[in-house]
């Protein structure tokens, strides 16, 4: 997966978090490679990591919405981030940690979203 991922970038609807919006319009990314998910690797685990080059473009800051209609990508906007992001907890859990480290990033075009926003571009496999 992580050498399609370079191959074809990342796509909508890879996710299962919402609180930024909806995740078949946007993707979810993570502001830190030490962040990469809600329960962190336990010693011995082994994978692949993708680190992307981001381009946020224009951001709005926005309230996490934990309801079950999703936060429309905002016009005008490129990305969306967590209101409570900068301030966070010394005792934040993990998965809060996570929630609150994520990019919103879309593309929309002519009304419709794309099915890979152009911004994120994979770097580099580890």
């Amino acid at each position: 997966k992580a050498k399609e991922v370079c191959q074809t970038g990342l796509r909508v609807n890879s996710s299962s978090i919402s609180t930024l919006g909806d995740p078949a319009k946007g993707v979810y990314i993570s502001k830190h490679a030490d962040c990469l998910h809600p329960r962190p690797w336990y010693h011995g685990k082994s994978g692949y990591i993708v680190i992307c080059k981001l381009i946020k473009g224009k951001v709005k800051v926005i309230s996490e919405n934990y309801t079950t209609s999703y936060t429309c990508p905002s016009p005008g906007y490129d990305c969306h981030v967590a209101i409570s992001r900068s301030n966070l907890p010394s005792k934040t859990s993990c998965c809060q940690a996570f929630e609150q480290s994520q990019y919103y990033v879309y593309e929309v075009s002519g009304g419709s979203t794309a099915e890979r926003p152009r911004q994120i571009c994979p770097y580099i496999i580890i």
